[in-house]
């Protein structure tokens, strides 16, 4: 027999029309998990990446085409440098355990953020994982590691700097669409749903740009304990809801 969440992935898959083709998560929460039940705040990571584990195949199976999940902030090196580290090698552990199965699974890795400041490994399997599954043809999952929006805002509007500099661009011919092709997302299309967890409702410095029109669900679970029905309950919220972009209410144009 079917179990309730499994008859309400069928109800939303059944209408692809209205899932959301990107869903991005800030994936927030997995230190207070830990608190609350006295442990480690290590341990409330390694949950979390288990997590991360079932929500790709969820989101997978649901048939949606884009999944990005918000990693590790640029600003997340002010932690302490053991949880610093022991991220990293959650990364490191992560990449070498999962990306065989993401790749049988005709997952397509991406990270976004910068890398000019990770260890040489890290580099490595980031672009071990990028080349492995860059012909997969299935979920496309973006990993936003060492990821800032505003820094990222800022090394765009650079680039174009340079070329008005040099004379290939004149100030008057810059457009939205130069800065977003400069962007660490160029290619991928814009998030329909922002899910964050953990009961907190702000973006701190994710996809600032590319948020513009996605529709937001905050959620108090936190990240360790993110269930199929938690996000099948965001996925029903934003088919609820009518998306204008900037327009009127279908119902109002005459």
């Amino acid at each position: 027999m079917l179990k309730t969440d499994d008859i309400a992935l069928a109800d939303a898959t059944a209408s692809q029309a209205c899932l959301p083709g990107h869903i991005a998560i800030i994936m927030d929460g997995n230190g207070r998990w830990a608190a609350r039940r006295s442990l480690p705040r290590s341990a409330g990571h390694r949950q979390g990446v288990d997590t991360v584990r079932d929500v790709v195949r969820w989101v997978g199976e649901m048939g949606v085409n884009h999944l990005t999940l918000f990693s590790f902030s640029s600003e997340n090196w002010s932690r302490p440098p053991a949880e610093v580290a022991y991220l990293m090698d959650l990364l490191k552990r992560f990449i070498r355990k999962d990306l065989a199965e993401l790749h049988r699974n005709d997952v397509k890795v991406t990270v976004i953020g910068r890398r000019d400041n990770l260890d040489p490994e890290i580099t490595a399997l980031i672009g071990e994982s990028e080349q492995l599954t860059r012909d997969n043809r299935g979920l496309k999952l973006t990993i936003a590691f060492n990821y800032g929006s505003h820094d990222e805002m800022v090394r765009s509007i650079r680039r174009i700097a340079a070329r008005v500099a040099d004379g290939t661009v004149a100030p008057g011919d810059i457009t939205s669409a130069m800065i977003a092709e400069g962007l660490d997302t160029a290619g991928i299309p814009d998030p329909d749903l922002v899910i964050r967890t953990g009961g907190e409702q702000r973006l701190s410095n994710f996809l600032l740009w590319q948020c513009a029109y996605a529709e937001f669900v905050f959620v108090d679970e936190f990240w360790p304990e993110f269930s199929r029905e938690t996000l099948l309950r965001a996925v029903t919220e934003f088919q609820s809801r009518e998306r204008r972009f900037g327009s009127v209410a279908t119902a109002a144009v005459p």
